[in-house]
């Protein structure tokens, strides 16, 4: 089978964790070009004494720390304004996150995250709950929930008042979605993408954007449908069924980017 083959299947979820990285699918996608045409242009780089998932997020890595410097300031016009955007967000987005993001929504184990990220396994650890206790401290939303399945619902619920957050409502089709969110507006929206009466949580977020701007998470079964870097798609996206350790990465990461500042 050839590298191309090996890697095919684990370039959607590649994606996934590079857009929760970023905070953005356009950044995010660069990324994975940038290491895809690394990858193209060295094929005997590629790390082969690994798994090929694990070798493909190393190189993410790399390319994601070679990006990770500080902006020069005697750079001056001739400095690439997409070089110093991808530059500020690799600042604003800690070890701390990455090392929660690749266990928690990656499922690497923190021997594998430790191989990515250049850490051992009870420093990405001692990472994970620097992160958690940063997630402890950070500002409380107000959540809507677009989900049609009531177990699911209930459970995504409770992740999110565990988190401290509160929830404005739990919607089961696309008009009680933007009847809720204009009502109440929220600051953070997780939605299915298939509801109760075949309409879509895509188009609901949809309609809710065309009125304001809001942070959003979408929850689905087939993730690989959504992340094929073709058209506009999610930032943040949770594969079913999920870990209660996913959702709480994801929300806190989309608050992350919310919240956060780009320095100017």
């Amino acid at each position: 089978m050839s590298l191309g083959q090996d890697l095919a299947p684990h370039l959607p979820f590649l994606r996934r964790y590079a857009r929760a990285l970023t905070g953005s699918q356009g950044h995010g996608d660069a990324f994975v070009r940038a290491t895809l045409e690394a990858i193209v242009a060295a094929p005997g780089d590629f790390p082969r004494d690994v798994d090929p998932r694990l070798g493909l997020y190393r190189t993410f890595h790399a390319i994601w720390s070679s990006a990770n410097i500080e902006e020069d300031p005697g750079a001056g016009s001739g400095a690439d304004p997409e070089s110093i955007a991808q530059a500020r967000l690799a600042r604003i987005t800690p070890l701390s996150r990455q090392a929660l993001l690749l266990t928690a929504m990656e499922g690497f184990t923190p021997e594998d995250a430790g191989y990515l990220i250049g850490a051992q396994p009870d420093e990405v650890e001692r990472l994970v709950a620097e992160a958690l206790a940063e997630i402890e401290r950070q500002t409380r939303a107000e959540v809507l929930i677009i989900e049609d399945e009531p177990i699911i619902a209930m459970d995504i619920e409770t992740i999110v008042r565990d988190l401290g957050h509160s929830v404005t409502g739990v919607a089961v089709t696309r008009d009680e979605a933007v009847a809720q969110a204009m009502a109440r507006r929220p600051g953070l929206v997780l939605a299915d993408i298939q509801l109760a009466d075949d309409s879509s949580g895509i188009d609901a977020v949809r309609d809710i954007l065309q009125e304001f701007q809001v942070p959003v998470i979408f929850i689905t079964a087939f993730p690989e449908r959504l992340l094929t870097g073709e058209r506009p798609e999610p930032t943040f996206l949770i594969t079913k069924p999920f870990q209660r350790s996913t959702v709480k990465a994801a929300i806190a990461q989309a608050l992350f980017f919310d919240q956060a500042t780009i320095p100017a």
